[in-house]
């Protein structure tokens, strides 16, 4: 009885295990031969396999550890149910290329394009004449597919319901997140387990600018840790004429599942055949800095479109801006206190022709802002060739191009896009009689009409439409309220930079409101993925007295200073007031830094707790470090080991005073000058929300 038992006992093991992996294999691809692609060095793979219903799968492993498990693939098409079931494989192309390109800006001066790529292409079994082509290439630094609809008898205009892309991610690995709101990236990172995504979320953001959006829902670049040290982001590459992908948390498993932006009929939007889907990207990398070094979301993009675009200039810029935030002064007229008048700007030309500061940007130079600021209807309210009384445009040109600073024009929509539309060409045109090549455009508020987002497609179309046109008179667009950054700056390198983040300006607006100091030390990591931001560092006044002595910025001086490295931008503002910089040593490092760049290396870098980055500016030769930390003080040592051997620099080094941290001394900043070399390691202190920066002159050999 008792060996009955065991055998009894036997056997139902063997069934047990018989059962989980007959359930495990249910969810592989099964009757059709998979088909693997490998990255150019052998170390990434992505596989496609069709499952038994005919429906398409892909999954991805680096050094033949799965890290994105068996995902569904598919889109929904109004009116074409089961479009992406029932297929088969009519062919498989497998293709490579190997070039290297030259960016006219950026933070390298050549990129190298090498990839591996295979196109699927299926057939329906059950819808007649349908055609579906999947695309898959494989870099050394991430995975990325697209889906293409040719041209066919059978489908001519067709509404997207939904798009169905997962990413089983494998186990529970760390991620740095924001809500995937349709209308702003303007929020604070979370850091949590996947498992821990939903009911934070909720939590903490009951009042997303887009209430009809999951709660559970994030925005990409989605980053993420495995236990082992893996990172991963997910994003996605050339988003043109198609809605803004979020990721929902995958009801079942423990992933994601695209949630493309909505809009007022439910659908997600209008497409035509031959129609290709953005690129869904995958970056890989065995730490967090290569994450910064990748150039796969650039590389997924088609090459520039614009020819010359040598009236693109990298510039720094201060502005008539800072102290409206501050109360000091205000956009509109009628407040009695307006900031953009012909008097300020001389002011503000005059102090940065002093200080090498090429650009001037000027906010509520035109008229309309007393109409639009506690007004619900904000169509037809901006003109954006008519100056107000006090400012005169061309006089302040004049002015300006005689201290050698031209002006950045500025163009609040106020979320009204086909306001903005009706005078692009007259506003452009105006900016480019004048001389003046790049503007800062605004979208604050929600998205006229009623049902439309900033992440739609309708809007997606407004942006690209925007750059297009300002291309046409030579006008770079550097956009706030923006949609993500996908790598659209190598097509239209007129997109030159965005906000999409929550910036500088929240630390002026409400005493808890101000960002905590680990906030730019996840930025490079997450949303800094995506392309430029412009966050608008510099803040030497950390107290904001007198004018909000309730709040402040939540950083050393020294680590304002390290931002100007460590979040990339063409354009880079000193942000503070004139008056605030006046005979500040440490305002040395911002007149001399660079904003364009031959190379850029990560030093280190954990995120949310430290980054070092290193980048040699075009044309001289020069180095410049910027390091910052969290909330927690470090003692860093800096191996100059990147710089060319046999080469000495001046080193100017501006750190935290050994006394310093955000909430005790933050201004007090110790400046030291030494000489340095390839053969160099330097250690340096952080106090806590602290950081350093190094300018770094080549000297006479």
């Amino acid at each position: 009885m008792e060996k009955k038992v065991r055998r009894n006992a036997r056997l139902a093991w063997v069934l047990s295990l018989l059962l989980v992996a007959l359930l495990a294999a249910c969810d592989r691809p099964q009757g059709v031969v998979a088909h693997a692609l490998k990255s150019p060095n052998g170390n990434l793979e992505v596989g496609f396999a069709l499952s038994v219903g005919g429906e398409p799968r892909y999954w991805v492993k680096f050094c033949d550890t799965m890290v994105i498990d068996t995902s569904t693939l598919g889109l929904d098409v109004q009116g074409h149910k089961g479009f992406f079931s029932n297929l088969e494989i009519e062919d498989v192309k497998v293709d490579s290329l190997d070039e290297t390109w030259d960016l006219p800006w950026g933070e390298r001066a050549r990129l190298r394009n090498h990839y591996r790529e295979q196109t699927i292409k299926l057939a329906g079994t059950n819808h007649r004449g349908r055609k579906l082509h999947l695309i898959f290439r494989a870099y050394d630094d991430g995975v990325a597919f697209r889906y293409h609809i040719p041209a066919q008898d059978s489908l001519e205009d067709f509404q997207l319901a939904d798009e169905n892309t997962a990413f089983d991610v494998v186990g529970d690995p760390l991620c740095w997140w924001i809500p995937g709101d349709w209308d702003s990236y303007e929020h604070l990172f979370n850091t949590t387990r996947v498992s821990g995504i939903r009911a934070l979320s909720k939590a903490r953001h009951p009042n997303l600018v887009c209430s009809t959006i999951p709660y559970n829902a994030v925005a990409t670049p989605l980053t993420m840790r495995q236990p082992d040290g893996l990172h991963l982001s997910i994003h996605e590459a050339a988003l043109m004429d198609y809605p803004e992908m979020t990721l929902a948390l995958d009801p079942i498993k423990n992933g994601f599942v695209s949630e493309l932006v909505g809009r007022k009929d439910s659908l997600k939007a209008d497409l035509r055949p031959p129609f290709s889907t953005p690129w869904r990207t995958i970056q890989v990398a065995r730490k967090a800095g290569d994450l910064i070094e990748s150039g796969l979301v650039l590389n997924l993009n088609a090459p520039n479109k614009l020819g010359d675009v040598s009236w693109i200039r990298p510039t720094k810029y201060m502005g008539i801006w800072w102290e409206m935030h501050l109360g000091k002064a205000s956009w509109d007229l009628a407040s009695g206190k307006h900031g953009a008048t012909t008097a300020n700007a001389r002011k503000y030309i005059d102090f940065a022709a002093a200080n090498g500061i090429k650009s001037l940007l000027i906010e509520g130079w035109n008229t309309g802002w007393e109409r639009w600021m506690g007004f619900p209807d904000r169509e037809g309210i901006f003109d954006f060739v008519t100056p107000y009384p006090d400012y005169d445009l061309a006089e302040v040109v004049r002015y300006g191009r005689e201290k050698g600073v031209e002006l950045i024009m500025h163009h609040e929509t106020s979320a009204a896009p086909r306001t903005y539309e009706q005078q692009l060409d007259t506003a452009y045109k105006l900016m480019q009689k004048l001389g003046i090549h790049s503007a800062k455009t605004g979208y604050v508020g929600p998205i006229l009409p009623e049902g439309e987002h900033h992440g739609g497609q309708w809007m997606v179309r407004h942006y690209q439409k925007t750059v297009e046109a300002a291309a046409a008179h030579q006008v770079a667009l550097d956009i706030h309220e923006p949609i993500k950054d996908t790598g659209l700056r190598r097509t239209w390198p007129n997109f030159i930079s965005r906000e999409g983040l929550r910036g500088q300006e929240f630390n002026a607006w409400s005493s808890d409101g101000c960002n905590p100091p680990e906030h730019l030390t996840i930025v490079p990591f997450t949303c800094g993925l995506a392309g430029p931001l412009d966050y608008t560092p510099g803040i030497f006044n950390l107290s904001l007295k007198p004018f909000k002595p309730d709040n402040q910025v939540k950083t050393t001086l020294a680590h304002q200073l390290a931002l100007y490295v460590v979040i990339y931008s063409p354009v880079q503002m000193a942000a503070d007031l004139p008056e605030h910089y006046a005979g500040k040593p440490a305002f040395e490092f911002i007149r001399q830094v660079g904003v364009d760049w031959d190379e850029t290396k990560v030093l280190m870098g954990e995120i949310g707790d430290f980054v070092v980055i290193a980048r040699k500016e075009r044309g001289t030769g020069n180095w410049f470090v910027g390091g910052v930390t969290d909330e927690i003080a470090r003692d860093l040592v800096v191996d100059f080991a990147f710089l060319p051997h046999g080469e000495r620099f001046e080193a100017s080094i501006y750190r935290d005073a050994e006394d310093a941290a955000w909430d005790r001394n933050p201004t007090e900043v110790a400046i030291e000058r030494t000489t340095v070399q390839a053969s160099d390691r330097i250690k340096l202190h952080l106090g806590g929300g602290g950081g350093f920066a190094v300018a770094l002159v080549k000297t006479a050999q």
